[in-house]
């Protein structure tokens, strides 16, 4: 059967199937992150790098020059003089950024990002014992004034949620977070009404090891683990392009891993709980009984230490040697190509990242090459604004022409 004169039914219905949108959708998304690793870079070279086919390379590169995402750079040459000049494409990073809202323990982290995950600007906005209501409003309300001062005319694509607790990433609920007091908190649904934006949550290990994936260590492409040390202690695992949620998206939870030796008192009712024992809170409140520190305060505790008092620095050493304990046993269960730490004492302070490692070298059974594998954070001092806006970059990266795209089409 035929229709308008030559074109077979059967061809029309397979170009307007729903896997063939999810086909056209997911090579889109490859495209877009071949140049995001190589760009500047050739049609063609994308088309080698790929395995699409040139027309399909070029048909996709036309789309998503239209919808704002790459746009052509200057032509050029040959680099031997031979053949015919090239015209190649970038990610385009003047027409679109995205937002990001991290919720942390004393509080909210407001940013905007670029289509590189390049923090434009951050903002803390502190809320110690605010209802969640108020808290996501006020993060809403300095959201626009960050988009007014800061945005020009790049158009927001949308909004990234991230925290620590158990975050349901297909619910958009946050369904608990017990040092804030939250339990069943719609983030997504909160945040949509406050800022009319798309709304995407995740749990921010999970989401850091989508920026590692897309802006920082490559090699986290095979396989990573995330280890996220702060007020909250959580983890993160992810092989080949699928990072693991489990059930309800619960996975990660290493808060009362039992660390060796450890007496800390913890929420749960047990002692040598990992959190209680390496939290951000613990460390401080250690300083403040040593009095390293007058108050329980941990950027006051990491200026000490970086200005070499012995006693402050003592205590991050003694952290990292303790997480190196627990990093050893993820290593040896998960055996990932690379364990990414956020942990202030490994980003910011000489030796905590050695002293780490060296754990690991004692107690792994699969490490063998502990510089290889451990490593800090690509994003020191950006950690909790990069996880949020990550969430809303992954969307974009893996699926250009998906819900995202109706934005881009107004937008352009």
């Amino acid at each position: 059967m035929y229709r308008n004169g030559g074109t077979p039914l059967r061809r029309l219905r397979a170009q307007s199937s729903p896997a063939s949108g999810v086909r056209r959708s997911s090579n889109a998304g490859v495209v877009l992150r071949a140049v995001l690793d190589h760009g500047p870079i050739a049609r063609s070279t994308i088309a080698r790098l790929t395995g699409l086919s040139p027309a399909s390379v070029t048909g996709h590169t036309a789309e998503l020059i239209r919808l704002g995402l790459l746009k052509e750079m200057l032509e050029m040459t040959a680099p031997n003089g031979v053949g015919r000049p090239h015209v190649p494409v970038d990610l385009d990073t003047d027409h679109h950024i995205v937002c990001g809202v991290h919720i942390a323990v004393p509080h909210a982290t407001v940013a905007l990002l670029d289509l590189r995950g390049r923090v434009i600007v951050q903002h803390r906005e502190p809320h110690a014992g605010a209802s969640p209501l108020r808290v996501l409003e006020r993060a809403a309300s300095v959201l626009w004034a960050l988009l007014a001062e800061h945005a020009g005319d790049r158009v927001p694509l949308g909004l990234g949620a991230a925290s620590g607790g158990w975050v349901d990433q297909t619910t958009g609920m946050l369904v608990e977070h017990p040092l804030l007091g939250w339990h069943d908190v719609p983030l997504r649904d909160i945040l949509a009404d406050q800022t009319g934006l798309l709304v995407q949550v995740d749990a921010h290990s999970r989401a850091l090891v989508h920026a590692e994936r897309l802006f920082g260590q490559h090699r986290a492409r095979a396989s990573i683990m995330h280890l996220f040390v702060g007020n909250v202690v959580d983890a993160a695992f992810a092989t080949g392009d699928t990072v693991h949620h489990g059930p309800r998206s619960a996975a990660g939870a290493i808060a009362h891993l039992p660390v060796e030796g450890s007496t800390e008192l913890c929420s749960c009712g047990r002692s040598g709980c990992l959190q209680a024992t390496v939290s951000e809170r613990t460390l401080a409140r250690r300083a403040a009984d040593a009095a390293i520190i007058a108050e329980p305060s941990l950027p006051a505790l990491l200026r000490l230490a970086q200005d070499g008092d012995r006693a402050a620095m003592r205590l991050f050493l003694d952290r990292a040697r303790c997480l190196g304990r627990a990093a050893a046993q993820l290593i040896d269960v998960f055996n990932p190509e690379v364990l990414v730490v956020v942990e202030q004492g490994v980003s910011h302070l000489p030796g905590c990242l050695a002293e780490l490692r060296n754990e690991v070298s004692a107690r792994s059974w699969v490490c063998k090459d502990p510089e290889q594998t451990v490593v800090a954070t690509s994003f020191p001092g950006h950690a909790l604004a990069t996880s949020a806006g990550a969430v809303m970059l992954d969307m974009l990266h893996r699926d250009p022409l998906g819900p995202i795209s109706d934005r881009l089409c107004r937008a352009s």
